[in-house]
């Protein structure tokens, strides 16, 4: 019988070809750098996939030209083989334009999640198997453990640093391919490891923007893609009252608080919900943002068995990458990839485009895309009793 190595594959490291997506910061470094040490035969891919020019100025950005070169640096030193992969006509129609167009339908998309169900996880997996790697590694922080039915998706042993939430789509056969080598690590464990390594990235800061918005305003992407964002309209009340006017609905988010520019008030204001058709940008008190029911598109199952069974599932949900999971029932949506969810407690800011992730204690059970509901359906948490008065 054939001993699994370290990496769950029945094959000697020596002959384990793992290939390692590389976007030259120190997480995916130590990647490279760990399995390297282990005698695997290591190949590091770094993707292009924008005209990096202006984001070389920006050090908070991932996938900049610098960090396409920090890339090449840390294999040449790690003596592996390195390419970079030119995916920037797939990324700007499967990442950039739909970012665009979430915001035009009065959505708050997730480009990271965008990015890791294409490009990343679809195109780059395949990419992998062409050059015969027998896994894809990554340095996100997430746990791959192996379960009853197989592997399974579970939140990094680091609370602060876990990025399962920005993994929900990954497919089952996707799972079964990818690696998460630093899911067990504590972050500064990591950089420790860098360190010890040689590798030159060792001190280099996170990403923290959006990789294609190195200049922080994606409403200049926005706008200048799909104009039609920019266009004006009315600032509403939920109870009717027109109370000003905006500079377009890619200026808002549900749940926005600051830069409304208008008040009066006794509460303070926030973003209710978007209306992109009419262009009307519907305000009111914290209360009126309350939801305790919802609807998911584009829903992935990674649970056990197929999918959500009739009378439901309870598991604790989070709505935002930031948020404490909060109990919730799973219910089947009436088309394919669709799911109904209902929050025990009512939840303020439940924004359409965001993610809703479901979890199981540590485990990934699946999640789905938060809906925009018609006008007419939207009805408030704490206006259930009379309709609202915005259709």
């Amino acid at each position: 019988m054939t001993t699994l190595n370290t990496l769950g594959i029945a094959k000697p490291a020596n002959k384990t070809r793992v290939v390692v997506a590389m976007s030259g910061g120190v997480d995916s470094s130590v990647t490279a750098g760990i399995l390297a040490r282990e005698g695997y035969d290591v190949v590091g891919f770094t993707m292009q996939l924008y005209d990096h020019g202006a984001a070389v100025k920006s050090a908070k950005s991932c996938c900049a030209g610098q960090d396409i070169y920090d890339a090449k640096r840390v294999a040449d030193a790690l003596n592996i083989p390195h390419y970079v992969l030119d995916y920037e006509a797939t990324f700007q129609k499967d990442v950039i334009e739909k970012f665009a167009d979430s915001y035009v339908a009065g959505e708050t998309p997730i480009p990271c999640v965008l990015c890791n169900q294409t490009v990343k996880f679809r195109d780059l997996v395949k990419a992998a198997r062409d050059i015969g790697g027998d896994c894809l590694a990554t340095g996100h922080y997430v746990q791959r453990i192996i379960g009853a039915h197989g592997p399974e998706l579970h939140r990094a042993v680091d609370p602060a640093r876990d990025q399962s939430y920005f993994l929900f789509a990954t497919t089952r056969a996707q799972l079964d391919y990818l690696r998460f080598p630093l899911g067990g690590m504590m972050k500064p464990e990591a950089r420790s490891l860098a360190k010890q390594l040689n590798i030159a990235v060792a001190d280099k800061p996170d990403s923290q923007d959006i990789c294609f918005v190195p200049t922080g305003r994606y409403t200049d992407i926005v706008t200048k893609l799909r104009p039609e964002a920019a266009q004006p309209g009315e600032i509403v009340h939920v109870d009717g009252r027109v109370m000003g006017l905006h500079k377009g609905v890619v200026n808002y988010t549900v749940g926005q608080r600051r830069g409304l520019g208008v008040g009066g008030e006794a509460d303070p204001l926030y973003v209710v919900r978007i209306d992109p058709t009419t262009a009307r940008v519907i305000v009111g008190a914290k209360a009126d943002m309350l939801r305790d029911a919802f609807k998911l598109t584009g829903v992935n199952w990674l649970g056990a068995g197929e999918g959500i069974a009739p009378e439901g599932i309870r598991a604790n949900v989070k709505l935002r990458s930031t948020q404490p999971p909060i109990a919730a029932t799973i219910l089947p949506g009436d088309v394919p990839g669709a799911a109904n969810v209902v929050l025990d407690e009512p939840e303020a800011a439940v924004t359409p485009g965001q993610a809703c992730v479901f979890y199981d204690g540590e485990r990934v059970l699946g999640g789905g895309w938060i809906a925009r509901e018609d006008a007419k359906a939207f009805v408030p948490h704490n206006m259930r009793k009379e309709k609202a008065a915005v259709t």
